[in-house]
């Protein structure tokens, strides 16, 4: 299968992709926190290098690593209220990469 813009994918967090979620969120965001009106914090679980979470696909770069071998942006999904960013991802299951969901009957 080829990726397209729309399609919902797994993607593994790298350590990088870790940290930067993990630095960027707050913690004990709105438990005595002094927020001022409209401000919005990144909160969410704690994430780790290797967790698949999905992402959905926003645009694919043909044949950006090789013959045949796409790579895609996305919205990386995560357990908060934010997302992550992933640029020029290729198909695979290393970290960093992404990969079709398993099929489940």
């Amino acid at each position: 299968m080829k990726p397209s813009i729309g399609r919902i994918v797994h993607y593994k967090l790298s350590e990088q992709d870790a940290q930067s979620v993990n630095r960027r969120r707050v913690l004990n965001a709105g438990r005595g926190a002094n927020w001022s009106a409209g401000a919005q914090a990144h909160v969410g679980n704690r994430v780790s290098a290797g967790e698949i979470v999905p992402m959905i696909v926003c645009i694919v770069w043909p044949n950006e690593h090789g013959p045949t071998f796409d790579g895609v942006n996305g919205q990386a999904f995560l357990d908060g209220n934010d997302s992550l960013w992933v640029t020029s991802a290729k198909e695979g299951t290393e970290p960093g990469q992404w990969s079709w969901p398993a099929r489940v009957e």
